[in-house]
């Protein structure tokens, strides 16, 4: 069985056409042969052969297609001699052998002439290979993919036509190809190598005067039509023929520019192993294939990311698996836009490497620059060529060498994002990220063998983590455990435990390809202002930096700053996750650090330092006023010049938090490293809300132990009395009672000394809630009873009304319910009054509590819930999950289980994610009582 898409779509037993049925079940069956071999996906099927919109039936219609399809290749005597349509993998797939479809077994002889060894061998083949066409292809049938699918393999035909016609007028037959190119130029009257082979078979059969009139003609139209002239190569042959040049008329001396061209096979070896990457390669795919629907335009597509991302390392492997999409060849070139040993290369340079790979005699290169881009682009029109451009600095290295056919792809890797590219001509940008662990272990996993790597579990996990998914970084580490095979990994290993020494590991003494030599190349780049930006962010605390964050280090207004970030985005040195936050990888932050280090002097590298915690310091202040605006505010002292972030509300507060908390634990880590202790203990202080809100336990435990230390070392009475407090909280906070009660009986005693009567309310009330969670409720009743009074003498409703809430929790956990309801409800009308809703939450808490044990369960239910709604809108998962539990055991008492164990489920859940584990297991035993029960 033969199968036909170079003229009507078919298939055909010794000559007999076989009935494939309509057009669309045709377009059904040239889809599988053009990708013969390969799975299509149900859905490519569909977009292939119905377009945009297609019928709400698409599926069953292709389902049938299929059938008839199946049963057309397998009816008797159709001989299929291997032929099968199969299902796989969401799609179809048809196995046939590639020399029984014409389109393939034209592709394959036009490789074999291109790897002929003579002429006539080659001639034969492109003969034979070009006759295999009997119409234009697909013919017959209509649609998107089908015309853009014709337009690619008229381009092949084209492109085989004018191999074969040089040739032969090489081989001195030229009268032959006379009727032929007539035809050709008839067809494509604007293609000027279709024009210079007639002109050139017309001289050489001596008809010098037809000859020139084609010219004429050609000139006119080009005129006409495009208001362009004819390019170097056409007007040179008019030229020559102008003054009878004697090689025109020698079949042993064609002209150069007019001769067969070389097949340009320039890529370097494709990279081994290669991981991972799937992503990337399905988009560069999906780009390439795109390619035809692209509107007459070049495609281009453009690989960026930070030195050692592995740019290179994708586009080789990307380029080497789709060789045959290029069948005219490959042109390749380094253009050392970040080499650190070399000056970038010159486009000039560039392209005249280009144009003698392509066949031109170095004197025949035009001087002028825009001449060789001209002649540059006329030799590779038509032509179905990638083009690969390595390593390229910016735009203007890079517009002289793109082409302007669209047969032609060119795929870019660049260090920078070469934005231009995308606006003015369309490029495709791909972006690359790091590996993924997964992907890295594979890779080490492929570099030095499953034995080994699976002997030291553990050396491999540091490898990984240290690498950060950095391909360089991770080559480098196999090359160098590949050539001690009996080292142990955990030498490698323990050489990236100290971060000082991280980038020393990955010194390869080959300036190309060592690590620091590489984030050099970029820095180098930069210009100066934004280069000492990128110093900086090396120094700044935490897994990345808000826009205000870095304008506050670097000392300059937001926009500003905005733009200089963007540079250095451009350059692939720092990565814009969320909106105006950036992120630098590990590896690129130690080599910032190490810049800082040595462009800056050491006080001014605090001083930026200052800047940036002053920063965190007084937005944090600010936000936690806005969670607790009744909370007593301690002094920070005056802000720098950039000042705290503008925060609406609460809200922005909570999200404010929520995004700089992991900066903000570094910054503080940062200040007990210096040694600055007074912004250490007063971030443990702006920090405290948000902590206990989000139920944070050991985190607030541990910034407190800081602050705490840091507050011991100020020698500031107030700064020591408030660190022992929270510090004492903090501990009660994690249930550790017997900790929390040392140090709360030492602030006690420090704020005592003090007369400070507003800290001996707040410590007394601590002092409560500890002996409260010991079971000893009277004790912690005469706690509250004493803040209560210090409250009332200090005429503060608001802490007042926190003070009545502790007495009427402790009174209800003395079944003394009466006197609990009477001080909730006067907590609640001061809380309501002052508009603290936090204390309106936990007084609702308390009588839900209380009307629960007092038997009034529907009363209870309403509390909790006006208590949950206030919870979650003021960002209080902590109490939230109390007042689920609550919830749950009033909905228990009523006898809906179903409300119950949603409730209860729901605060397991937010225990386990707060690490309250002893709460969550205690809950956990209630859901499975339940469970029980209802067996």
């Amino acid at each position: 069985m033969r199968f036909h898409l170079l003229g009507p779509v078919g298939a055909s037993v010794e000559g007999r056409r076989i009935d494939i049925g309509p057009a669309r079940q045709r377009t059904v069956l040239a889809v599988l042969l053009v990708e013969a071999q390969r799975v299509v996906g149900i859905d490519q099927l569909i977009d292939r052969v119905w377009g945009e919109a297609p019928p709400r039936t698409v599926r069953s219609t292709l389902y049938s297609y299929i059938t008839r399809i199946r049963a057309a290749l397998q009816s008797p005597g159709s001989k299929t001699g291997g032929v099968d349509l199969t299902r796989q993998g969401g799609g179809y797939v048809l196995e046939v052998a590639p020399e029984q479809i014409d389109l393939h077994l034209f592709r394959r002889m036009e490789r074999d002439a291109r790897a002929a060894a003579d002429d006539e061998r080659a001639a034969a083949l492109l003969r034979e290979s070009l006759g295999l066409w009997t119409d234009n292809a697909l013919s017959g049938l209509t649609g998107a993919w089908v015309e853009a699918t014709r337009a690619r393999l008229d381009e092949e035909r084209i492109a085989a036509s004018l191999r074969y016609h040089d040739i032969e007028i090489r081989l001195g037959r030229s009268e032959a190809l006379l009727a032929d190119l007539r035809e050709w130029v008839a067809a494509h009257p604007l293609d000027e190598r279709l024009v210079g082979q007639l002109m050139e078979v017309l001289y050489r059969c001596g008809r010098q005067g037809e000859a020139l009139e084609c010219f004429d003609s050609t000139r006119k139209r080009l005129a006409e039509q495009l208001g362009i002239d004819p390019g170097p190569e056409l007007h040179g042959l008019h030229q020559r023929m102008l003054v009878a040049d004697p090689a025109l008329s020698d079949s042993a001396s064609v002209p150069q520019a007019m001769s067969a061209l070389p097949v340009p096979q320039q890529l370097p070896l494709p990279p081994s192993p290669f991981t991972g990457r799937s992503r990337e390669l399905d988009e560069l795919d999906h780009i390439l294939a795109s390619r035809a629907d692209a509107d007459r335009m070049v495609v281009i597509s453009t690989l960026g990311g930070t030195g050692g991302i592995g740019k290179t390392w994708l586009a080789l492997h990307w380029a080497h698996r789709h060789l045959e999409e290029f069948p005219d060849g490959q042109l390749y070139v380094n253009l050392r836009g970040f080499d650190p040993a070399v000056e970038p290369l010159s486009p000039t340079t560039a392209l005249r490497g280009f144009l003698e790979t392509l066949g031109t005699a170095p004197q025949a290169i035009p001087s002028d620059p825009d001449s060789q881009a001209g002649l540059y682009r006329s030799l590779v029109a038509g032509k179905r060529l990638l083009i690969l451009l390595d390593d390229a600095r910016d735009a203007a290295q890079i517009v002289p060498l793109l082409p302007g056919s669209p047969s032609c792809a060119v795929l870019i890797t660049s260090r920078n994002q070469l934005t231009g590219l995308a606006t003015v001509y369309g490029a495709r940008p791909l972006a690359l990220d790091v590996l993924s662990d997964a992907e890295a272990r594979e890779l080490l996993h492929h570099r030095l063998g499953a034995e080994r790597v699976a002997a030291e579990p553990e050396s491999v996990s540091a490898l990984v983590r240290r690498c950060a998914g950095l391909p360089l970084a991770l080559g480098i580490l196999a090359a160098r455990a590949a050539t001690h095979p009996d080292f142990s990994l955990a030498v490698l290993a323990d050489e990236l435990s100290e971060d000082a020494a991280q980038l020393d590991v990955f010194d390869t003494g080959d300036v190309s390809g060592d690590l620091r030599g590489v984030f050099a190349a970029s820095y180098r780049a930069l210009a100066p202002e934004t280069a000492q930006v990128f110093a900086l962010l090396g120094l700044a605390p935490g897994p990345d930096i808000s826009l205000r964050a870095a304008a506050a280090l670097i000392g300059q207004p937001v926009p500003r700053t905005r733009a200089l970030l963007r540079s250095i985005e451009a350059a692939h040195l720092v990565r814009q996750g969320p909106p105006d936050r950036y992120h630098m990888h590990d590896l690129v932050r130690l080599y910032a650090m190490e810049r800082g280090e040595l462009d800056f002097s050491p006080e001014a590298l605090d001083t930026a330092l200052r800047r940036l915690i002053d920063f965190y310091l007084h937005t944090a202040g600010t936000a936690d006023h806005l969670l607790r605006p009744h909370r007593h505010l301690i002094e920070l002292g005056p802000p720098a010049d950039c000042g705290p972030q503008p925060l609406e509300d609460s809200t922005a507060a909570l999200a404010w938090f929520d995004a700089e908390h992991p900066c903000l634990l570094a910054a503080q880590r940062l200040t007990m490293e210096k040694g600055w202790n007074t912004p250490a203990w007063q971030l443990a202080w702006a920090m405290d809300t948000f902590h206990y809100l989000r139920g944070l336990l050991d985190d607030h435990l541990s910034v407190w132990r800081d602050g705490f230390d840091a507050a011991e070392k100020l020698g500031q009475p107030l700064a020591r009395s408030l660190s022992h407090w929270r510090l004492g909280h903090a501990h009660a906070f994690a249930g550790q009672s017997g900790e929390a009660r040392h140090y709360l009986l030492r602030a006690l005693s420090l704020f005592e000394m003090a007369d400070d009567a507003v800290g001996q309310a707040h410590t007394h009330d601590s002092l409560g809630w500890v002996w409260s969670e010991l079971g000893d409720h009277q004790r912690a009743l005469d706690h509250a009873e004493r803040a209560l009074d210090l409250q009332r003498s200090l005429r503060d409703p608001v802490w007042e009304a926190n003070a009545l809430n502790a007495v009427a929790w402790y009174h209800a956990q003395l079944s003394q319910y009466a006197q609990a309801h009477g001080h909730c409800e006067e907590a609640l009308t001061l809380f309501r009054r002052h508009g603290d809703r936090h204390g309106e939450a936990a007084t609702l808490d308390s009588l839900g509590y209380i009307a629960h044990h007092s038997g009034n369960h529907d009363q209870a239910l309403d509390h909790y819930r006006k208590a949950l709604t206030i919870r979650r809108e003021t960002g209080n998962a902590h109490q939230e999950a109390d007042t689920l539990v609550r919830l749950g055991d009033t909905h228990h008492a009523l006898g809906r289980d179903i409300e119950a164990r949603h409730a209860w489920q729901q605060a397991v859940e937010k225990y386990r994610a707060q690490g309250r584990s002893e709460e969550a297991q205690r809950v956990r035993l209630q859901l499975n009582a339940l469970d029980a029960e209802t067996v």
